[in-house]
C-alpha cells in the first residue's frame, strides 16, 4: 500500500484517549503534527497533550465524523471500536490501518481462526456455544484448557482457567453471558512478544524480542531482549510473516507468543496497535514503537531496523505501585518514570510504568523486584 506523505502541520485524529493514544500524540507533535483526540472519558491521559479533545462517545457518529473533517489522517490506540463504524469512518476518511484488522481480532474465535488459516502454529482451540461445548471440550482438548470470552476482554478479564472438573460451572456460567473460546492451557517456559511496524510499499521494521511476565494477567514487567534461544526471535519473526500475509496491517502491532516447556514457540494473541510491552522502546531504542506507527500512517520512511541502544526492562505501575514507590522515584534518577495522567487511582489499575537502562538485566531485574516486594 503507497500512502502520501503528510506534511508538517497536518492534523493527526486519535480514536481513543488513554495512555497509548497520549504517547503516539506526544511522537506525532514531536515530528510536527497535530494532534485531535476523541474519547469519552472528560479526563483521559490524552486530552492534556492534545492541541484539539472531542469528547463524545466512540459510537457518536456526527463526532466520529468531525474528527474525520479536521483529520488528515485517522488512527486509534485500541481495538474495541465497532468494525462495521470503523468501516463507514474509512470509506470517508484517511485510514490506513482500514477496519479489516479490527474486523478480526476484536472476535477471538475469528481470530484463531485466522491464525489457523494461516499457517501459524497456535494452540488447540475449540468454538463454546453451550454447556454441551464445553463437555466437547472437555473430551478433545483436555484438562486444563481457558475459556475466553469472544467479545471484550483485556487483561484476564472475561476468562477462566478449567483445571478440573469443580470449575466447569464457573466456565459455564461464562458461556452463558456470552459466546466462547476454550484453547489449550500450555505449560509454559517463557511469554514474549514481538512489536512490528509495517509502512509504505510493504516496509516491515521490526523491534526486539520482548520477554514479558503477567501477575494476575497483568503485565508486570517487560526484559529486552528476551532471555530465550538465539533461534526464537528468527522463530517469532517467522510466525508474524505468516499473519501478515493474512491480515492487513498499516502501523505498529505487537504479536503475543509462548514457549512452552519443550521450546515449541506458539502465537497467542494480535493487539493490532502499539502494546504495553513495547513502552521499552521510548528510552531503550532509537525509535520507539509510537514514532515508527506516526511514521508509517503518515507515509514516511521506515527505518530498515530498530536498533536496541541498551538491554532494558519495563515496570508497569499500577495504582498499588504507585503508593508504594510513588516517594522513591525523586531517589532513582536511572529510572524513567511515566505516569499517564489518569484522574482515578485504583489499586490494579495501570497508572503509569518506568524503564531501566542496564547493562546487567540479572542484577538489575533483581533489584527492582526488591523495590515491588510490597506489592
Amino acid at each position: 500500500m503507497n500512502l502520501s506523505k503528510l506534511k508538517f502541520g497536518s492534523t493527526i485524529g486519535i480514536i481513543g484517549g488513554g495512555q497509548l493514544g497520549k504517547m503516539m500524540a506526544q511522537s506525532a507533535q514531536q515530528m510536527g503534527y497535530k494532534v485531535i483526540v476523541l474519547d469519552p472519558n472528560s479526563s483521559c491521559p490524552c486530552q492534556y497533550v492534545a492541541n484539539e479533545f472531542i469528547n463524545a462517545a466512540y459510537d457518536d457518529q456526527i463526532a466520529l465524523d468531525r474528527l474525520g473533517a479536521l483529520s488528515d489522517v485517522i488512527t486509534y490506540e485500541f481495538e474495541n471500536i465497532s468494525a462495521n463504524q470503523l468501516q463507514a469512518l474509512a470509506s470517508k476518511y484517511n485510514i490506513p490501518q482500514g477496519y479489516q484488522a479490527i474486523q478480526l481480532l476484536q472476535d477471538r474465535l475469528t481470530e484463531k481462526q485466522t491464525l489457523q488459516d494461516s499457517g501459524s502454529n497456535i494452540a488447540p482451540f475449540l468454538q463454546l456455544t453451550d454447556y454441551d461445548d464445553l463437555v466437547k471440550a472437555v473430551d478433545s482438548i483436555g484438562y486444563p484448557f481457558i475459556v475466553k470470552t469472544r467479545f471484550g476482554g483485556y487483561d484476564g478479564k472475561g476468562q477462566v482457567l478449567v483445571k478440573d472438573a469443580t470449575h466447569l460451572d464457573e466456565a459455564r456460567q461464562l458461556i452463558q453471558a456470552q459466546e466462547c473460546v476454550a484453547e489449550q492451557y500450555l505449560n509454559l517456559s517463557k511469554e514474549v512478544s514481538l512489536t512490528v511496524t509495517i509502512g509504505t510499499n510493504n516496509q516491515i521494521t521490526y523491534f526486539p524480542l520482548q520477554e514479558n511476565e503477567h501477575q494476575n494477567q497483568i503485565l508486570f514487567k517487560t526484559i529486552v531482549p528476551a532471555r530465550v534461544q538465539d533461534n526464537k526471535e528468527q522463530e517469532a519473526r517467522n510466525e508474524v510473516n505468516k499473519i501478515i500475509k493474512a491480515i492487513h496491517f498499516i502501523g505498529t502491532f505487537t504479536v503475543e507468543l509462548f514457549i512452552d516447556q519443550q521450546n515449541q514457540l506458539y502465537v497467542n494473541e494480535i493487539a493490532p496497535r502499539p502494546h504495553n510491552s513495547g513502552h521499552y522502546s521510548i528510552e531503550a531504542c532509537e525509535y520507539s514503537q509510537f514514532d515508527t506507527h506516526i511514521k508509517a500512517i503518515t507515509g514516511q520512511q521506515l527505518p530498515q531496523q530498530v536498533t536496541l541502544l541498551k538491554p532494558a526492562i519495563m515496570m508497569n505501575l499500577l495504582g498499588r505501585d504507585l503508593d508504594l514507590l510513588e516517594d522513591q522515584f525523586a531517589e532513582h534518577p536511572e529510572w524513567h518514570v511515566h505516569i499517564y495522567g489518569k484522574n482515578e487511582r485504583k489499586f490494579n489499575r495501570k497508572m503509569g510504568h518506568l524503564t531501566v537502562l542496564t547493562n546487567d538485566i540479572n542484577e538489575t531485574e533483581q533489584k527492582l523486584l526488591k523495590q515491588f516486594e510490597g506489592r
